[in-house]
């Protein structure tokens, strides 16, 4: 069963879904981070699998995009998560959809993954995170400042989304020197002490054009190898950026690690 939340980041609405397990008692619930600029709804189709596999899944649009108040920012999303995890956490959620406080999972596809994981890094609570071809922001910042053509082509990408033409409110200069002000705030692979302790699920796609298995997802395994990370899981799949052709089995390998 789908059902449309809201819940309030910084005194500003934030709209979502929650896909609910309805034929058992939910074992866990997942905080399900869309990528950028992301859609209303699903997930990779993601959602509504898990539902069907005992896990209440939340998913929700960040602040400035897709209908929710405010504006968009990597800052901004990090509250938003934030304000995610107190939402699950009333008495009210608790008791309506069935949810265990202590076995909430985060994850997230794309600039979604890694958010998931740039937020597990300064919140020790997380215990479990999982990133589907989740961006190094650490890295797209590199790739950003050294290759002058892929930037011109995210500059006008970036103006397309900008609202009131496309589904983001935002100023796009402004959120492209969030990251290159600050590049070692958002680079996964020296977080990865921090992210250590946690139990982690990375997963790519080898013909992935958009987030390279090579430069975001490879080089943070290793990282996470280096510090010593105990349970640390990795997979992928012959497919792109959007698994089309693999979404059944990327949703049978989230769906075991998160249950096992």
């Amino acid at each position: 069963m789908k059902k449309p939340i809201e819940f309030l980041s910084q005194a500003y609405r934030v709209r979502g879904e929650f896909y609910l397990v309805e034929e058992e008692a939910a074992t866990h619930t997942a905080i399900l981070l869309h990528g950028f600029p992301g859609a209303m709804g699903d997930v990779l189709d993601l959602g509504q699998r898990m539902a069907k596999h005992g896990i209440n899944t939340l998913t929700f649009n960040y602040r400035g995009t897709h209908g929710s108040e405010g504006t968009f920012s990597l800052q901004n999303t990090i509250e938003d998560i934030q304000a995610a995890y107190t939402y699950l956490r009333q008495d009210q959620v608790i008791r309506e959809f069935q949810v265990n406080p202590d076995e909430i999972v985060l994850g997230g596809y794309s600039y979604g993954g890694g958010m998931a994981l740039l937020y597990t890094m300064s919140h020790p609570e997380v215990k479990r995170v999982f990133s589907i071809s989740g961006t190094d922001h650490g890295e797209f910042t590199r790739e950003y400042q050294r290759n002058s053509a892929l930037a011109e082509a995210i500059r006008a990408s970036y103006e397309e989304l900008k609202f009131p033409v496309g589904p983001v409110n935002f100023e796009w200069n402004d959120a492209v020197e969030e990251i290159t002000q600050n590049p070692d705030l958002y680079d996964l692979r020296l977080g990865a002490n921090a992210l250590a302790s946690r139990d982690i699920l990375l997963i790519g796609g080898w013909d992935d054009k958009n987030v390279v298995i090579e430069r975001h997802i490879l080089p943070l395994y290793r990282a996470l190898v280096e510090a010593k990370t105990q349970k640390i899981q990795i997979a992928a799949f012959q497919d792109d950026h959007a698994f089309e052709k693999s979404r059944e089995e990327l949703a049978i390998i989230v769906i075991h690690w998160v249950k096992s």
